[in-house]
C-alpha cells in the first residue's frame, strides 16, 4: 500500500503546476484525500480536501481560487491544480489518505501518507 506524490518543481511566481497523489495497493475513491504542505520552519498546515462520499471539495482559505483538487479515478490519482502561485506557497507538498473524513480534514491525521513532492515558487 503506498501513496505517491510528484509533479513539483520550480515555478515562477504567477505561474502554475498540477500535483498527482498515485496510490497502489488500494482504491483511492474508497478514501478521503488530502494535500498538506509543510514549509521550511513552519508546522504542517492542509491545502485541500476531497470527499469521499460525495466528492465535494474544501480548501484552507490562503488558496481558495487559486488551487482546484480533483479525481481521476481511471488512473486511481488525485491532482492538485496550482495556479496564481505566490512565493508563500514553497513549500513539501504532501497527499494522505484516510477513511474518517473528519479525522484527515479537522485533525490532519491519516491512514497513509505520500513521499512528498517540493514547490518552489521563486523569480
Amino acid at each position: 500500500v503506498q501513496l505517491q506524490a510528484s509533479g513539483g518543481g520550480l515555478v515562477q511566481p504567477g505561474g502554475s503546476l498540477r500535483l498527482s497523489c498515485a496510490a497502489s495497493g488500494f482504491t483511492l475513491d474508497d478514501y478521503a484525500i488530502g494535500w498538506f504542505r509543510q514549509a521550511p520552519g513552519k508546522e504542517r498546515e492542509r491545502v485541500s480536501f476531497i470527499s469521499r462520499r460525495d466528492g465535494s471539495t474544501d480548501y484552507a482559505d490562503s488558496v481558495k481560487g487559486r488551487f482546484t483538487i480533483s479525481k481521476d479515478n481511471a488512473k486511481n490519482t488525485v491532482l492538485l491544480q496550482m495556479d496564481s502561485l505566490k512565493a508563500e506557497d514553497t513549500a513539501v507538498y504532501y497527499c494522505a489518505a484516510s477513511t474518517d473524513e473528519f479525522k484527515i480534514w479537522a485533525t490532519s491525521r491519516a491512514d497513509y501518507w505520500g513521499q512528498g513532492t517540493l514547490v518552489t515558487v521563486s523569480s
